[in-house]
């Protein structure tokens, strides 16, 4: 419930501090004093966009702060979505600056317009005559059959489901996509898998291939070198080891002269023994050396396979053409795959699809058997608000697709006098039938679900007498499970309120102000007095202001 309202340097208010309580508040006020502003001011603490033409004094910030108590209201999971900090009492506050900037505080923690909207619409429902039209919406007209159907739960897990469903069907669609551009790639793939695949290039070290092709192909080059090299260390009396023995056996002539002489001889001793060895690793390398050239085909062959799939996949290195085929054979899994994944899926989608169905089949019947309940409940208060003959006819059909609340399509059909036809809501309710069907509407919502408090804007255009002391006992009844407001000027339902408030000008300084008190009890019979004959108050109009209220 609103629990106060403070208001400064708002259009003709300088300043304003009011608390309410629960229960039915009437305001009253002369036509142009002020009714309207107030209704602005408590606006934007609702999240609506403001500007600097609403500020009274433009060099002034203008503040607009209203508290609320909201233990009943169940909201901890949408603060908890907002980000926001929860408290029973809640203050939203809205600042527009000398600046034109406007900021807006929800328990002094800054917030956007949006989340300022999507609480406030929890928290005070201005009914006005905009508010009227939404009667006629097909999405307000289910929210009212649900709201008495009471399958909140019901509604929410098919909601959940349905997404999803939707989130499935996007999963199943891209998989085929997925098919179809893979499959005119497959075969493709497949080949080049294949082809990698023969050429078997874990096995390879290139390197090594590379070192047999140079070795076979030039076979009697090196044959011819290695035997040159044998002769010029191994010719007889002129070949390296022979000169190098001779120069050996001198320097072990002068050895035992001196330390020099001896590590000089152990040298050449060392350099003779070293070349022995490599005559014999000469040796050995000419005789294995042989002529293959089958060996010579296949290696180069080979060689030639691998730099064509060099060239055809832009590498240059085996390991990268082994990564090439992995990922290749991947995309060859997956599209041979696909199939199998598809069938998951569209099992998993028909398992959803029959949960919906059921979910859907159980919101339908819970509906069905609460449209005899609201048309009653509808038809009976109408006639107690001036309209007797005033008949609904609510239809709900199956469609054949998942809507956002269920498989019903809803006609919401209305009929004011006798010998009329059914027609919609929109095309056969006048405004001031709409304004009395949306209060008969609010009246039961009351008893099923917690509404948020409620500010009856003028609801009593165009009705008097009888009617609108019925409208005022409907308001009253409903401020008995709600905080609720009547801007009126029937003194009818003026003096059903709980409390009053009266709006009036004053006049300081050549200076127009807005402002809203409290009446007391006599207040309140000199008002409502006034409100049954004018501004001059006769004993009659006190008497029967005194029995309205009594």
């Amino acid at each position: 419930m609103l629990t106060s309202l403070y208001i400064k340097n708002y259009a003709l208010i300088d300043e304003l501090n009011v608390q309410f309580n629960n229960g039915l508040t009437i305001i009253t006020g002369e036509t142009g004093a002020g009714k309207s502003i107030l209704l602005g001011g408590l606006s934007l603490v609702l999240g609506k966009r403001a500007d600097l033409s609403q500020v009274k004094d433009k060099d002034e910030k203008c503040i607009i702060e209203a508290s609320f108590d909201i233990a009943n209201y169940n909201l901890k999971p949408l603060f908890l979505e907002l980000d926001l900090d929860y408290d029973v009492q809640t203050i939203i506050r809205r600042e527009i600056l000398p600046s034109g900037k406007s900021r807006a505080f929800i328990n002094d923690t800054p917030t956007t317009l949006d989340a300022l909207s999507d609480l406030s619409s929890h928290l005070i429902d201005i009914h006005s005559q905009h508010q009227t039209q939404q009667l006629v919406e097909n999405d307000y007209q289910f929210r009212v059959i649900d709201a008495l159907a009471g399958h909140k739960e019901n509604l929410e897990l098919y909601s959940k489901k349905l997404s999803d469903y939707k989130a499935l069907q996007k999963a199943l669609q891209t998989l085929k996509d997925s098919k179809a551009e893979l499959i005119k790639e497959y075969d493709y793939n497949l080949f080049l898998v294949n082809e990698l695949n023969e050429s078997k290039l874990e096995s390879i070290n290139l390197e090594d291939l590379e070192a047999q092709y140079e070795q076979l192909n030039n076979v009697e080059v090196i044959g011819e070198k290695l035997a040159n090299a044998k002769g010029i260390l191994s010719l007889e009396d002129q070949g390296v080891v022979d000169q190098l023995n001779t120069v050996k056996q001198e320097l072990n002539k002068i050895s035992g002269f001196g330390k020099a002489y001896e590590v000089m001889a152990e040298r050449i001793a060392s350099v003779h023994i070293e070349l022995d060895d490599l005559l014999l690793e000469l040796d050995d390398l000419e005789e294995a050396l042989s002529t293959d050239p089958q060996e010579l085909e296949r290696i180069n062959s080979q060689l030639q396979i691998i730099n064509n799939l060099f060239q055809k996949h832009s590498v240059s290195r085996i390991e990268d053409l082994i990564s090439i085929k992995n990922e290749l054979s991947s995309k060859v899994s997956d599209t041979e795959g696909l199939d199998e994944a598809i069938k998951e899926k569209e099992i998993e989608l028909s398992n959803v699809e029959q949960t919906l169905n059921k979910l859907a089949a159980q919101i339908s019947k819970k509906r069905q058997s609460v449209v005899p309940i609201l048309i009653q409940k509808l038809e009976s208060l109408l006639s107690d608000l001036g309209m007797p003959n005033a008949k609904f006819k609510i239809d709900l059909a199956e469609v054949d697709r998942f809507l956002p609340n269920g498989k019903d399509s809803l006609q919401f059909l209305f009929m004011a006098n006798k010998g009329s036809s059914y027609n919609e809501l929109k095309k056969s309710a006048s405004g001031g039938e709409l304004s009395r069907i949306m209060l008969a509407i609010k009246s039961i919502l009351s008893e099923y679900i917690q509404l948020p408090s409620i500010m009856f804007d003028e609801i009593d255009t165009g009705v008097s007498g009888e009617i609108s002391n019925r409208m005022g006992d409907i308001m009253k009844q409903m401020s008995g499970r709600m905080q609720v407001f009547a801007i009126t000027h029937l003194p009818q339902i003026a003096a059903k309120g709980n409390s009053h408030f009266k709006v009036y000008k004053t006049d300081n300084n050549d200076i127009t102000e807005t402002n809203l008190k409290r009446l007391t009890e006599e207040e309140r019979i000199v008002e409502i007095a006034q409100m049954l004959g004018g501004a001059d108050i006769t004993e009659s109009a006190m008497a029967h202001a005194k029995q309205l209220l009594n």
